[in-house]
C-alpha cells in the first residue's frame, strides 16, 4: 500500500448558503508529482485542498490517499501521511514558541521525548529556521513564519504536501528562498497558487480549476502557453512568459 498518490473521482462540494464549490472535480496525482492548482478566486482550490486533509467531508464523489478512501474512520492514519500548509501560517502557529509549535503534531502522535525533539531539530533545520527554536511565533516576520509552518508540517514525516497560496504576502527575497526550499523536497507536492512564475519554476504539471470542475490538466509549460485557455479561466501567462512590453522580445 502506498500512501503517496491522490485519487479524486467526481467531487462535488456546496457551502451551506448555497455556493457551489466543486462541481465534479476528478483527477490522480502518482507518486513524487509535483503539481500545481490554479485557478481564479472562487475556483475551488481551497476548498478541494480541504477535502485532502478530511477537514471537508465529500458530498458526492470520493478521495482517496493511495488505496485508502478518506473517511472518518480513516482519518486518523491519512493525516500522518497528508500534510497542510495552510495560506496562512498564523492558522497553524499558536504555541507559545517555535520549537514547540513543530513538536505539537509529533508529540500528539504519542511519540517518545526523544524522538521528538530530534524531529523538530531536523524539520527546523530543513527550513533554515533552527535559530528561531526559542522565538515566539508572533515576533516573526511573514517569511519566517510560512519556514515555520512548514517545519511543523515536516516534523509529521508526511508522503504527500499540500499547500494553500505559500508564497502570499512573501517579499521578494523570502519568496525565492521558499522556492528553493521546495524544489528540493521529494514529496509528492500539490501546491494551490496564484503565483504561476512559482508554478513553472517548481511543478511540471498543472491542474485548472473553473467554477469547481477541472478545465485543463497537462504540462505547466503547455497550460501557461495556451492563452485562450488562460483567458477563458480568468488567468494570465506567468510574466516570465511573457514578452517585454517595451521591445516585444521575450524575457531572459
Amino acid at each position: 500500500m502506498t500512501h503517496h498518490s491522490i485519487e479524486v473521482d467526481d467531487l462535488h462540494f456546496r457551502y451551506p448558503d448555497g455556493t457551489v464549490a466543486l462541481a465534479g472535480a476528478s483527477f490522480h496525482i502518482g507518486h513524487g508529482e509535483s503539481v500545481a492548482l490554479v485557478g481564479p478566486n472562487g475556483a475551488g482550490k481551497s476548498t478541494l485542498l480541504l477535502h485532502l486533509v478530511g477537514l471537508n467531508e465529500p458530498q458526492r464523489g470520493e478521495v482517496r490517499i493511495g488505496d485508502v478512501p478518506i473517511t472518518k474512520a480513516t482519518l486518523a492514519d491519512v493525516r500522518k501521511s497528508v500534510g497542510m500548509v495552510f495560506q496562512d501560517a498564523d492558522d497553524q502557529l499558536f504555541m507559545p514558541t517555535v520549537g514547540e509549535d513543530v513538536a505539537f503534531g509529533p508529540l500528539n502522535l504519542g511519540l517518545p521525548a526523544d524522538t521528538v525533539d530530534k524531529r523538530v531539530t531536523e524539520a527546523l533545520d530543513r527550513v533554515g529556521a533552527a535559530h528561531l527554536r526559542d522565538r515566539p511565533p508572533y515576533r516573526l516576520s511573514g517569511g519566517e513564519k510560512r519556514a515555520v509552518s512548514i517545519a511543523t508540517v515536516l516534523a509529521m514525516c508526511p508522503s504527500v504536501l499540500v499547500m494553500d497560496e505559500p508564497s502570499s504576502s512573501l517579499d521578494p527575497r523570502a519568496r525565492r528562498r521558499l522556492i528553493e526550499l521546495l524544489a528540493g523536497f521529494e514529496h509528492t507536492k500539490v501546491i494551490a497558487t496564484h503565483d504561476l512564475d512559482m508554478a513553472l519554476e517548481l511543478c511540471e504539471r498543472t491542474i485548472v480549476l473553473s467554477a469547481g470542475r477541472v478545465a485543463a490538466d497537462g504540462p505547466t509549460d503547455r497550460i501557461f502557453a495556451d492563452t485562450e485557455l488562460l483567458e477563458r479561466c480568468g488567468l494570465e501567462r506567468p510574466l516570465s512568459l511573457k514578452g517585454c512590453p517595451v521591445c516585444g522580445g521575450t524575457r531572459p
